[in-house]
């Protein structure tokens, strides 16, 4: 071993004593890292304002990034593995942030609860992409109501009857 060899490898050792190790990525199946999609409501905005999110869960941290109707944004906070519970910072670049409280009940790979402004509120459900929609509200089947007897008009005199299931 020549002298570079060995100042080369003194200086990967002392390297690798400086730079601690990288927490392993989150193991528990509620909170797997990669692309999410959801939604949050507001008061003053129709329906679902929807998002689209890259988080990574690692160590009891959340980071990530995404983007919705107000534009894009960073995500930082924390979770815990035994209560479920989550906290995070979402800040919109060049804008202002908005903190968002919410937890996974167990039952499924999403999240849900609440972000705050000063002066307003409202809910999130957050879920990774892929994954059903957990608030039940994507269309599943398409059915046509039977109907037992039509209305039929003839001439001046119009039935009466009422249809089924009304």
């Amino acid at each position: 071993m020549d002298h570079h060899d060995e100042k080369t490898s003194r200086d990967a050792a002392t390297s690798a004593r400086k730079s601690p190790a990288r927490p392993m990525p989150e193991t528990d199946p509620r909170f797997p890292s990669g692309e999410w999609k959801g939604f949050w409501v507001q008061k003053e905005m129709r329906g679902r304002q929807w998002m689209r999110l890259a988080l990574e869960f690692c160590g009891g941290k959340i980071l990530g990034e995404g983007r919705d109707v107000i534009g894009r944004f960073v995500l930082s906070g924390s979770y815990d593995i035994k209560s479920g519970r989550c906290g995070l910072l979402k800040a919109y670049l060049g804008q202002h942030s908005v903190s968002y409280r919410g937890f996974n009940d167990g039952d499924g790979l999403w999240m849900w609860g609440t972000w705050k402004l000063p002066e307003d509120s409202g809910g999130f459900h957050i879920w990774p992409k892929g994954e059903p929609d957990p608030t039940g509200s994507e269309l599943k089947e398409e059915k046509d109501i039977p109907v037992e007897r039509e209305l039929v008009l003839t001439g001046t005199e119009q039935e009466t009857e009422s249809w089924s299931g009304f």
